[in-house]
């Protein structure tokens, strides 16, 4: 079981988004995946997704992030299903 006091806050988890985008030889675009592997202490990863995408759309919105989804842009309005992450290009 998971305990709640464990889990990384949500500032952790934006400043977790932007490392891991940002990361010398990093792709052009991670997943959430990704994201929530790194900022997990244990095994339980997944449960860090809803909070991924929480700070996915936040920094979209704030202009600090693009959101793709089947390789093209997209606004936080239209982010459905399966999406990937990556810095502006003047980041």
């Amino acid at each position: 079981m998971t305990d709640s006091s464990s889990r990384p806050s949500e500032e952790a988890v934006e400043a977790a988004i932007l490392s891991v985008a940002g990361q010398p030889g990093a792709a052009k675009t991670v997943t959430p995946e990704e994201i929530a592997r790194s900022v997990a202490t244990g095994p339980d990863w997944q449960s860090l997704l809803p909070s991924v995408r929480r700070g996915a759309l936040r920094l979209a919105e704030a202009g600090r992030l693009i959101l793709y989804r089947k390789g093209k842009p997209v606004t936080p309005a239209e982010l459905r299903g399966v999406y990937r992450l990556g810095l502006p290009p003047e980041a």
